[in-house]
C-alpha cells in the first residue's frame, strides 16, 4: 500500500475589521479564518505572522513595519474605495497583492447625493427640528420643487453619471463637467456638456461636485466660484473634504448669494464642531456616503473574493499594485513604466479640447517585440491619475477609460527612427490630436523626452516640466529665463524643437516648441505674465512628479 499524501494545510486568514457575513462564508469555503475585529495594535503586530491574507476596512494602519512583519502575507483585502490605510509600496515590495473594492459604495454614495439634494430642496432637517420643538411652522419651510430645475455635476466619473441618471428621474435637466469624458458618453446619458465650470455657475439651480481631492481641486468651490453661480443657488459636496472652502461658503450663505449647502464630507473627520453646523441654510451628515448596510456587505465580499482570487492563483480584478508579469518582460519594459506614465499625463495637459476622445500609444523598437499591454496600462493610467473621483491603477485603468468613453488603441512597431527605443503617445480631444514621444538614455533608461507636437528635441524629464508653444523668433528662451529669475525660479535645463517632424501632420513651421524644467512647480501667475509677452501662443505647467 502506498503512503497517502499528506494533505496541503490551508491558508489561515485574518478578518481584522467587521465585514458583511457573505464575505466571511465566502472566505471560509476556502480558508482557515480568524476573526480579530477586538485585537489590540500590539496584539496585531504580534500574530500578523501567522497568516496568509488579512482583510481590513478603513480603521487598520497596514503600515510598512507591520507589513514586514507579516511574513507569510500574500493578500491585503481592503472591503471599500480607498487604501490611504496601507503602504501599497511596501507591499509591493514584498511581492502582496493590495486588492480594494472599488465599486461597492458608488450606488450608495449617488444616492446620498440625491438624498442631501432633495433634503437641501424641502428644508427636511430643519423642519423635522422645528415640528419636535413644538412648533408647526409650514410657511417658513417651503421648499423648491427638482422638476426642471437645472442639476450642475462638477466631476462626471462613475458617481456622477449614475448621479445625473437619478436626477433626470426628476425630470431634472442635466449639465456636466469633465473634460475627461468624452462628448458620446455625455449624449449616451442625456446630459449636456458643459464647456468650463463657468458654464455650470451660470446655469444651474443646484450643484453638486464629484471631484478627486488634489492639489488642485482643494478648494475647487470657493469666493469666485460663489461669486458666479446664480442667486440662491444650492451647493451639494458628497465627495471628498476640502473640495469647497468653507470660509467662503458661508460668507456666501450669510449674504443671501446661496440658498444652501449640504456637507456629507469635511477638511477633517471625525468632525464635530463646525461654524456651518447648526446654519439655518446648511444640512450636514457625518460622512454617510458609503454607509449603508447594502454597501457594507457589498464591499466586504467583493475583497473577500479578490482574497480567495489572490491566494489560489486567480485574476485579481482589483489589484492596486502592480499585476503580474514576467520576469523576462519586467527586465526589459520595467524601466519604461515611469516614461510611459509621464507620457501619459503630459499629453493629457497638452490636450486642448474640451472633451477627450481617444488615447493612443505606439511602443517602437526593441520593446515592441515584449509584452507591452503593461506600458498601455501606465499610459492610461498617467493621463486619468488625479482626474478622476476613483483612483486609478495599473489594473482598473481600462475601466475608468471606458466609463468615461474614452477610446484607448495601442499598437507596437519593430522599429523606432533614431532610436532603440520609442512610446509616443496621442491624445485626440476636441478634434485636436496631442502626441508626445519619449525614450530612456543610458544603462539605467533615464526618462527623456524628444519630441513635443512633431518638434523633436532631447530633455530629461524631471518633476516640474512647463512646456510653451510659440513663434519661431530670436530671444525667446531669454525672455523666459528672465522671468523665471524675476520670481526665483531655477531653470535645471531647457530644450527647443523649431522643425516639425515630418510625420507630424499640419504642424506650423513657424511655430517652435520650448521645454523647460525647474526646481519647482511654475505657478499660473507667472506663466501668465510670459503668455501675455509677444510671440507665445501657449503655454502648459505640468507636474510629472
Amino acid at each position: 500500500m502506498s503512503a497517502a499524501t499528506p494533505q496541503q494545510p490551508r491558508a489561515r486568514v485574518l478578518v481584522k475589521e467587521k465585514i458583511g457575513d457573505s464575505g466571511i462564508e465566502l472566505l471560509k469555503e476556502h480558508f482557515d479564518v480568524e476573526i480579530g475585529v477586538d485585537w489590540s495594535e500590539e496584539e496585531l503586530a504580534e500574530r500578523i505572522g501567522e497568516f496568509d491574507a488579512i482583510l481590513i476596512r478603513s480603521a487598520t494602519k497596514m503600515t510598512a513595519d507591520l507589513i514586514e512583519r507579516g511574513t507569510r502575507l500574500r493578500a491585503i483585502g481592503r472591503a471599500g474605495v480607498g487604501v490611504d490605510n496601507v503602504d501599497v509600496p511596501a507591499a509591493t515590495r514584498r511581492g502582496i497583492v493590495v486588492a480594494n473594492a472599488p465599486e461597492s459604495n458608488v450606488v450608495t454614495a449617488a444616492e446620498h447625493t440625491m438624498a442631501l439634494l432633495l433634503a437641501l430642496a424641502r428644508n427636511i432637517p430643519q423642519a423635522y427640528e422645528s415640528l419636535i420643538a413644538g412648533k408647526w411652522d409650514r410657511s417658513k419651510f417651503s421648499g423648491v420643487e427638482l422638476y426642471e430645475k437645472t442639476l450642475g455635476i462638477i466631476g462626471f466619473g462613475r458617481i456622477g453619471q449614475l448621479v445625473a441618471g437619478r436626477a433626470r428621474g426628476f425630470g431634472m435637466r442635466v449639465i456636466a463637467f469633465d473634460p475627461f469624458v468624452s462628448a458620446e458618453r455625455y449624449r449616451d446619458l442625456g446630459v449636456e456638456k458643459a464647456e468650463s465650470p463657468g458654464d455650470i455657475y451660470a446655469q444651474a439651480d443646484f450643484i453638486t461636485i464629484h471631484l478627486p481631492k488634489t492639489p488642485e481641486t482643494e478648494g475647487f468651490l470657493g469666493a469666485e466660484a460663489f461669486a458666479a453661480m446664480r442667486d440662491g443657488a444650492r451647493v451639494l459636496n458628497v465627495a471628498r473634504g476640502g473640495l469647497i472652502d468653507e470660509a467662503a461658503l458661508k460668507d456666501a450663505l450669510d449674504s443671501g448669494k446661496l440658498g444652501g449647502a449640504a456637507l456629507d464630507v469635511f477638511p477633517s473627520e471625525p468632525m464635530t464642531e463646525n461654524p456651518l453646523f447648526g446654519h439655518p441654510k446648511v444640512v450636514v451628515t457625518p460622512h454617510l456616503g458609503a454607509s449603508t448596510a447594502e454597501a457594507t456587505d457589498r464591499a466586504g465580499y467583493q475583497s473577500a473574493e479578490q482574497v480567495v482570487a489572490a491566494l489560489t492563483g486567480g485574476v485579481v480584478a482589483t489589484a492596486v499594485n502592480i499585476p503580474a508579469i514576467g520576469a523576462e518582460d519586467m527586465e526589459t519594459l520595467g524601466p519604461f513604466l515611469p516614461l510611459a506614465t509621464q507620457l501619459g499625463r503630459l499629453a493629457m495637459e497638452l490636450a486642448e479640447g474640451s472633451s477627450v476622445e481617444r488615447i493612443e500609444a505606439a511602443f517602437l523598437g526593441r520593446i515592441a517585440e515584449f509584452d507591452t499591454r503593461l506600458l498601455g496600462l501606465a499610459v492610461i493610467v498617467g493621463a486619468l491619475e488625479g482626474r478622476t473621483e476613483e483612483q486609478v491603477n495599473l489594473v482598473n485603468a481600462p475601466t475608468m477609460a471606458q466609463q468615461r468613453g474614452i477610446v484607448f488603441e495601442e499598437k507596437a512597431v519593430s522599429e523606432a527612427e533614431d532610436f532603440n527605443e520609442l512610446i509616443r503617445v496621442t491624445v485626440v480631444a476636441g478634434g485636436e490630436r496631442v502626441a508626445v514621444a519619449g525614450t530612456g538614455i543610458g544603462p539605467n533608461q533615464v526618462p527623456h523626452l524628444v519630441e513635443v507636437q512633431g518638434r523633436r528635441l532631447t530633455i530629461e524629464l524631471e518633476a516640474h516640466v512647463t512646456v510653451f508653444r510659440y513663434k519661431d523668433l530670436p530671444g525667446m528662451i531669454g525672455r523666459v529665463g528672465t522671468i523665471f529669475g524675476t520670481h526665483g525660479i531655477n531653470i535645471s535645463s531647457a530644450a527647443v524643437g523649431h522643425t516639425p517632424d515630418g510625420s507630424a501632420t499640419g504642424a506650423d513651421p513657424r511655430q517652435a516648441a520650448m521645454v523647460v524644467t525647474t526646481d519647482a512647480q511654475v505657478p499660473e501667475l507667472v506663466l501668465a505674465e510670459i503668455l501675455a509677452s509677444e510671440g507665445f501662443d501657449a503655454g502648459w505647467s505640468v507636474e510629472l512628479g
